[in-house]
């Protein structure tokens, strides 16, 4: 998958509820093929099948389990039956333990299922990047939601991040999270070295969620 990548994770807000995120899909394929970006959307579950008909799509969390009695989880042979060609893994708001994290990129790889991992620092990023996911975000969580970007408010995390990857895990490409809600924040992710941004509420909450995507790509030219 090439650079720059733009995550949309929809959550579980209002404004995706029900059938809403197939507009978001809609909308994304459409500025997708228009820009030649790659777009993913992180639906709620239930639309994930739905979702994954209409553009690419990964699932917003991942439990390290083969298929057997695990009730309520969300297993990456679903993800990969459901359509979906990926999943975040511990996100802020669903962190797991790491040997859970390795277990689920491990299981990703095993069913081609692409692995976003989501840290809150730079330590963290050097302890994942030894597991070798294909993308790790960092999301200081105190950030996440916000209105001022982590490329804004510390660029260090971003660059120490990359630069650390490198060494570490080459092919896993730096994605920058938080706050990210402007094509600058965009564009100052970039030239820190991430190769996309991850975001939810900046799409998700916007009055006009077309608008909202095609600024964000346009700090991506």
């Amino acid at each position: 998958m090439e650079p720059p990548i733009l995550i949309i994770n929809l959550k579980e807000y209002e404004q995706s509820l029900g059938e809403k995120p197939i507009k978001f899909a809609e909308v994304a394929k459409k500025l997708s093929d228009k820009h030649k970006v790659t777009i993913l959307i992180a639906p709620p579950t239930p639309l994930l099948n739905e979702v994954a008909k209409i553009t690419s799509t990964i699932s917003q969390h991942l439990d390290p389990f083969e298929p057997g009695a695990h009730t309520g989880a969300l297993i990456p042979k679903e993800v990969k039956d459901l359509g979906a060609i990926g999943s975040i893994i511990n996100h802020s708001e669903r962190r797991i333990p790491h040997e859970d994290i390795k277990k689920c990129i491990d299981l990703c790889r095993e069913y081609e299922l692409l692995s976003v991992v989501c840290v809150k620092d730079n330590e963290e990023v050097k302890e994942i990047a030894e597991f070798k996911p294909d993308f790790i975000a960092i999301e200081p969580p105190e950030l996440i939601g916000g209105d001022i970007s982590v490329s804004t408010a510390k660029p260090e995390i971003v660059k120490n991040s990359v630069n650390d990857v490198k060494k570490i895990s080459p092919r896993t490409y730096v994605l920058c999270g938080a706050g990210i809600k402007t094509r600058e924040d965009v564009k100052k992710a970039i030239e820190l070295g991430a190769k996309g941004v991850i975001l939810a509420s900046g799409v998700v909450k916007a009055g006009n969620v077309e608008k909202a995507i095609e600024e964000l790509i346009m700090g991506m030219k």
